[in-house]
């Protein structure tokens, strides 16, 4: 029977939004806070089964990591997201089907018209 790799090591790299991932089989990978704000494994983006397309991301951050047990961790992201678990299965699963999820991300945004740009406030600039 295989086991999936435990994760032995993250690392938060906040200027390129990314978080590394080392596990004990010598594999390192690094995902986006976007991927893995858009795939969160909590209840409020999977909708009972119906997952619901997470859009305007593109600039999300992980603000903090909080370690769970001795099998995942909690991410906080900057929009206040934080009720995702991510298991280290999870976290392997992720790296090793990424490229194929991020396309279908992609597809679902096209084919519902949305966008991973963040939504911004227009800046109004006053001049007396």
């Amino acid at each position: 029977m295989e086991t999936t790799p435990k994760v032995t090591h993250l690392k938060l790299k906040r200027k390129s939004r990314l978080l590394e991932i080392a596990f004990d089989d010598g594999e390192i990978c690094s995902l986006s806070c976007e991927f893995l704000r858009v795939y969160s494994p909590s209840a409020e983006v999977h909708q009972h089964g119906n997952p619901i397309l997470v859009t305007h991301k593109k600039d999300v951050n992980i603000s903090a990591i909080e370690t769970v047990g001795h099998y995942g961790v909690k991410l906080i992201f900057d929009d206040s997201h934080d009720t995702g678990i991510y298991s280290w299965s999870l976290l392997y699963q992720f790296t090793q089907n990424h490229q194929q999820l991020w396309q279908s991300y992609l597809t679902r945004l096209k084919d519902n018209h949305a966008s991973r740009e963040a939504l911004i406030p227009m800046a109004i600039k006053y001049t007396p």
